[in-house]
């Protein structure tokens, strides 16, 4: 088996990652604008690029469970091993979670989501005020967690290299 992941994940990992961060820095700061066009069009931008980020995950998804993955050293613990899975799992659900939230909470709220300004997507829920406020405070709420999770990522990628010097960055550049 490869120690290294495919150029396709390798590509997908760092496109998405690139991609969730700008998100989540968009959304923060689109949410602390006032009613303006521009807030407008922000939540539009960030609309297309949110439903993109869910078509990525798909194919990542996709990816991921037709490629196996290169395995984790064997210096690691079966403790080790199995939080750095359940660490890889959330991650993918938040991916999934994250974009779903938004559509519903776009949903409920009566605003449709149109990708790019052209394809019309069709509401996942009816409009409803109280179901609009459950999935604000939802997508915060998993962008929130999202954000600890990939702090972890980062962190576990880091000691890796630095600390336990095991080069497991290699397998993902």
């Amino acid at each position: 088996m490869s120690q290294r992941y495919t150029i396709t994940a390798i590509s997908l990992h760092w496109l998405m990652a690139l991609a969730f961060f700008a998100m989540l820095g968009l959304g923060f700061y689109m949410t602390s604008l006032s009613l303006s066009p521009t807030k407008l069009q922000l939540y539009s931008w960030h609309k297309w690029v949110g439903v993109s980020v869910f078509l990525l995950a798909v194919l990542r998804l996709v990816w991921r469970a037709s490629h196996r993955p290169p395995a984790l050293p064997q210096s690691m613990s079966p403790a080790a091993k199995a939080l750095a899975h359940l660490g890889h799992w959330a991650l993918y659900f938040f991916m999934f979670a994250i974009p779903l939230s938004g559509w519903l909470m776009s949903s409920a709220m009566g605003f449709q989501t149109v990708w790019f300004g052209v394809l019309p997507l069709p509401d996942l829920i009816d409009k409803n005020k109280e179901l609009a406020s459950f999935f604000a405070a939802a997508h915060l709420y998993l962008n929130v967690a999202f954000i600890a999770t990939i702090a972890g990522h980062i962190i576990a990628a880091l000691k890796h290299q630095f600390i336990n010097k095991d080069n497991l960055l290699a397998r993902m550049k």
